[in-house]
């Protein structure tokens, strides 16, 4: 039972941490257009974003490395 929920557990991780990259894509642009340059929000939000891109792509190397998830061609 625990085996079948392991797909869609990864499956809604994955998709938690691009909600959260596009979130910080989004509020980025929002201070960029408010602030007009004079405060670093713009920079936080773009930091965390470009932060959980490279969370997200080390995750899914590990765990291809791991065996955890298991890549396959299209269509396969």
């Amino acid at each position: 039972m625990a085996n079948q929920r392991t797909p869609a557990v990864q499956k809604l991780l994955i998709i938690a941490f691009l909600i959260l990259i596009v979130w910080n894509l989004g509020a980025g642009l929002y201070y960029m257009m408010v602030d007009k340059g004079k405060t670093q929000r713009t920079v936080k939000s773009l930091t965390w974003r470009i932060g959980l891109s490279v969370a997200l792509i080390l995750l899914v190397v590990l765990g291809i490395f791991t065996g955890v998830i298991k890549p396959h061609g299209i269509g396969g």
